[in-house]
């Protein structure tokens, strides 16, 4: 499988807001600004609605980067090709910066994406089994909600976590000794012996 990934500029700034509603903010935007609450769904729906006959075809959007893929380098060649006009066509900014052409393994969202399947990034397993026992509930939590990330490549995740979990519970004096320990310790020799998950036939 060959992919692109491109990256749109400046969504907030191509998204226009209806003058009516225009009062009903603390300053008078004309675009989408940042922080509003509904920055995201309105940009993601634009998006659909640009690319919807190409979505099931050969690309996926998350937000503001488009996924174009196709089983030859021919196929990707010609599926970007449309992407792109479409994209001219709906007066769309991109970054070339932060394009990636015709690559068969790469990083998305926190998981190298290849041909055999997805793993876990590397970068981010070496950061996590570089970790010296947390010194403090934060500390735990931080861990946890990085290891959570990855869960689903590590086989009874909920089961090793366990007793950290327990730890952060309310009136749980933090001393950190020899259960929590193991657990900690496990959950990082899992990280680095990961599976790489396949998509069924």
């Amino acid at each position: 499988m060959v992919s692109t990934r491109i990256q749109n500029s400046w969504w907030h700034q191509w998204t226009s807001i209806r003058p009516p509603l225009h009062v009903h903010l603390a300053f008078t935007f004309t675009r989408m600004s940042f922080g509003l609450y509904n920055a995201p769904s309105t940009f993601k729906r634009c998006m659909i609605s640009i690319f919807s006959d190409l979505l099931e075809d050969c690309m996926e959007v998350f937000m503001d980067d488009f996924t174009i893929y196709a089983e030859s380098f021919k196929a990707c060649l010609d599926k970007q090709s449309r992407v792109l006009r479409r994209c001219i066509k709906s007066n769309l900014v991109l970054k070339i910066e932060k394009y990636h052409f015709m690559v068969t393994k790469r990083i998305v969202l926190g998981h190298l994406v290849s041909t055999r399947g997805i793993k876990v990034d590397k970068a981010k397993v070496d950061v996590i089994s570089s970790l010296s026992n947390p010194a403090s509930m934060r500390e735990v939590q931080s861990f946890l909600g990085h290891a959570g990330f990855y869960r689903r490549f590590i086989k009874d995740f909920s089961k090793i976590a366990l007793p950290l979990s327990k730890l952060l519970q309310k009136d749980v004096n933090f001393v950190f000794d020899q259960p929590y320990v193991d657990a900690f310790q496990e959950l990082k020799k899992r990280f680095t012996s990961a599976p790489i998950l396949q998509a069924p036939n």
